[in-house]
């Protein structure tokens, strides 16, 4: 069974922490992607991830917005379009507080918006409560092919 986490997280502090944090809550394993290039390859197992099994999705993927190469929204708008990768939760986990990226990131398919608390304790409760819910709680669809 498939317990892997997708972080696309460009800021190495906020990467530590949040490894920090998922792994004191969940046994997940984490894949890293640190730009919205790397993410998208990792998703549908091209470049340095072409060998990887596209079978085997994430369960959820915690997207940053502000990234290099590829932007967070670009990422988002790719993973909605595609029926491999359309039904992956994604929480956009970012430092951002425009307005305008909340907006953009519901209209192209976030399942939810959260902002990064400064505070570590803060930090940790929060994305304790988010994979408790997109992991535990919530019923995710089984993976499905593109046929039906």
């Amino acid at each position: 069974m498939n317990k892997t986490i997708l972080l696309v997280e460009d800021n190495p502090d906020d990467e530590a922490l949040t490894l920090r944090a998922v792994k004191k809550h969940m046994p997940h394993a984490i894949v890293v992607a640190r730009d919205g290039a790397e993410a998208l390859d990792y998703l549908f197992a091209t470049g340095s991830h072409a060998s990887r099994d596209q079978s085997i999705a994430p369960l959820i993927v915690l997207l940053d917005l502000k990234l290099p190469k590829v932007n967070g929204l670009e990422v988002l708008r790719r993973i909605r379009e595609d029926c491999r990768t359309r039904a992956i939760p994604v929480v956009i986990f970012t430092s951002s507080t425009e307005e305008q990226d909340i907006l953009d990131s519901y209209r192209l398919g976030a399942n939810s918006y959260i902002r990064k608390p400064v505070d570590y304790g803060q930090f940790c409760d929060d994305l304790k409560q988010v994979m408790t819910y997109w992991l535990s709680v919530n019923q995710l669809p089984p993976h499905r092919t593109c046929a039906a």
